[in-house]
């Protein structure tokens, strides 16, 4: 079992930057994948929930991004130390959301739905 835990999400304005951290705990290994989302409001369910990014915690750590945060975000991460971060720059009110973690064996998905793994999530509030 895979334990996901996200921290860094609070108020900010537009315009201003924030980094979101996951903290990745237990049974993780290098054939799994580990990816952002971010939740709506009024879409509560996993499979509706928006695809930001992953990164596979594979050696070679590659990194994909959805269209709509290309330029905006950046994922990064530490694969020896298990934690995942989300560079989140020139914040939108558009970006409000409750921002998740969530692992998946395998292949990465855009599909909520496919991730078993899942943490509490972290709510970022962008005012203007």
């Amino acid at each position: 079992q895979v334990q996901l835990a996200e921290s860094g999400g609070r108020l900010v304005q537009a315009g201003d930057s924030l980094r979101l951290s996951c903290a990745v705990s237990g049974r993780i290994s290098r054939i799994y994948t580990v990816a952002w989302f971010r939740q709506n409001q009024g879409k509560e369910r996993p499979f509706e929930r928006e695809f930001i990014g992953q990164m596979t915690w594979s050696i070679d750590s590659s990194i994909t991004y959805a269209d709509s945060v290309k330029g905006r975000f950046a994922i990064s991460g530490d694969t020896n130390n298990n934690i995942l971060y989300l560079q989140m720059n020139s914040l939108k009110l558009s970006d409000t959301a409750r921002y998740y973690c969530a692992a998946k064996k395998g292949t990465w998905s855009e599909y909520g739905g496919s991730y078993i793994n899942w943490g509490q999530g972290t709510q970022v509030t962008v005012s203007s």
